[in-house]
Order: C-alpha cells, then sequence, then structure tokens
C-alpha cells in the first residue's frame, strides 16, 4: 500500500510540476508608454502560437480594438502593434494563445 501511494504522491507533483512550468505567458514590465501611433513591447513570452491585440482602455473599461499583432510561441522581442490615428487613451494589451485570453495588462499613456 506504501508503494502505492508513494507512487501516486510522485505522479501528482509531476503533472503539478509540468503544468507550472509550462504555463509561462509574460508581457514587459512597466505600466506605460508615449502616445504614439504604434506600440512597441520589448517582449512577448508565450506559450504557443497567438496574437497580441491592444484595446482602448479609458476609464478603465475595455473598448475598441486599436490592433492586432501575431506572434509565435517562445521569446517575441520588438514586438510591434500600430494603433491607428494614435491612441491617446490608456490601453490594454491582451495576449490570447491558441484562440484563449492567457494574460491582460493595462498601460497608461504619457503625453
Amino acid at each position: 500500500m506504501t508503494n502505492l501511494k508513494t507512487i501516486v504522491l510522485a505522479a501528482a507533483t509531476i503533472a503539478a510540476t509540468a503544468t507550472t512550468a509550462s504555463a509561462y505567458n509574460s508581457f514587459p514590465f512597466g505600466e506605460t508608454y508615449t502616445e504614439t501611433d504604434q506600440l512597441q513591447l520589448d517582449f512577448v513570452q508565450a506559450d504557443g502560437a497567438g496574437t497580441v491585440e491592444i484595446y482602448d482602455f479609458s476609464n478603465g473599461v475595455r473598448g475598441a480594438l486599436l490592433g492586432t499583432e501575431e506572434i509565435r510561441g517562445g521569446v517575441n522581442t520588438n514586438v510591434k502593434v500600430d494603433l491607428g490615428l494614435g491612441a491617446n487613451q490608456d490601453i490594454l494589451a491582451v495576449l490570447n494563445v491558441g484562440g484563449t485570453e492567457v494574460l491582460s495588462k493595462d498601460y497608461d499613456v504619457i503625453r
């Protein structure tokens, strides 16, 4: 019986560790960007291929989609998202991987 408990515990530990290690998605540190027609993220890390979507986030509410950029799995550097006619409001960056929203982060505009 002890061996069965040990095997079950070991299997559960391995499963939990594998899940934690593979679930790593991130945007750059910082919470501001300079008002511009294009947002440049120094890096985006994603578990798989997907998109970065940028939304209007005026008054803390997700609004219109301003721009989107495709990314690949792993670390993507210098990700540039065209925002149209110059986003002059706060924005929300959303990372979608495999059609699922996995991460979001709001940024404040520096005018």
